[in-house]
């Protein structure tokens, strides 16, 4: 009877995703990205690349300077909170994404 109810859960969550996923609410991202990200690579580079910006068009967005973007890139610079938030949500993502 267990099994039945957490086969039920599953299949509820499953659906609940594949809901989300059509309606916009969810993505799927391709393991590349997923492994540059657990390789350690820069996070606000890999998700850059990811949503096919340029790192001028991406400062753009988030209304920062090419220079700082690029300093935050390169790691000589750590974003600051409110910076990092306006590259997240340029990039349609969480600040938790950047961390």
């Amino acid at each position: 009877m267990r099994e039945a109810i957490e086969d039920h859960e599953d299949t509820e969550a499953v659906r609940e995703f594949e809901r989300k996923l059509a309606a916009g609410e969810e993505e799927l991202i391709p393991a590349e990205v997923v492994d540059r990200l657990l390789d350690g690579e820069n996070k606000v580079r890999v998700w850059r690349q990811h949503r096919g910006h340029t790192a001028s068009d991406l400062a753009e967005l988030a209304g920062i300077s090419a220079a700082c973007l690029s300093q935050i890139e390169s790691g000589t610079r750590e974003g600051s909170v409110g910076t990092l938030k306006k590259i997240a949500a340029a990039l349609g993502i969480t600040v938790d994404d950047l961390a």
